[in-house]
């Protein structure tokens, strides 16, 4: 019952442009519209050929999701310059990354902390192994960050 129930608020909770538009598209206008507002250079590339179209719902919205999160956190916390968003097809996965040019962070001091401050990580983590997908985050100085996602595109996607 309780599967149930998050599955059903999880579904109130996605972005009707994914629907509308689909994965990639609505990415897209995602992230140009953040471009926009947020004055970042931000570069967006998709090499799935629509294949991120064949997973389903949950799935898709977890993705999409992620890259939100990700590009708010970059907003608030990196103080960078340049963001970019990669989706692409890869051996049995799609996997996503958002790479910024901003500060470096301890990234095992965020996840393990007790305060609000690492809950756009722990929820970006724990969305993407809800979905049996494996979640990253790499932060060093120099280098700026990388959240990354992989989500399995067999058993589940349509197809």
């Amino acid at each position: 019952r309780s599967v149930d129930i998050v599955h059903r608020f999880a579904s109130q909770l996605r972005p009707p442009a994914l629907d509308d538009l689909g994965l990639i598209p609505a990415l897209h206008s995602h992230v140009k519209d953040f471009a926009k507002r947020t004055g970042l250079a931000v570069h967006f590339t998709s090499f799935t050929r629509g294949r991120t179209e064949l997973l389903d719902n949950d799935k898709r919205t977890v993705l999409y999701r992620v890259v939100q999160e990700a590009l708010i956190n970059v907003a608030k916390h990196a103080e960078a310059s340049r963001v970019n968003v990669n989706i692409r097809k890869q051996r049995g996965v799609i996997r996503m990354e958002v790479q910024d040019d901003g500060k470096s962070f301890d990234v095992q001091n965020v996840l393990s902390a007790k305060r609000n401050k690492g809950l756009g990580l722990l929820g970006m983590r724990e969305r993407v192994e809800m979905v049996g997908g494996r979640f990253a985050v790499e932060s060093s100085p120099g280098k700026g960050t990388a959240i990354r996602a992989e989500i399995p595109f067999g058993n589940g996607a349509k197809g």
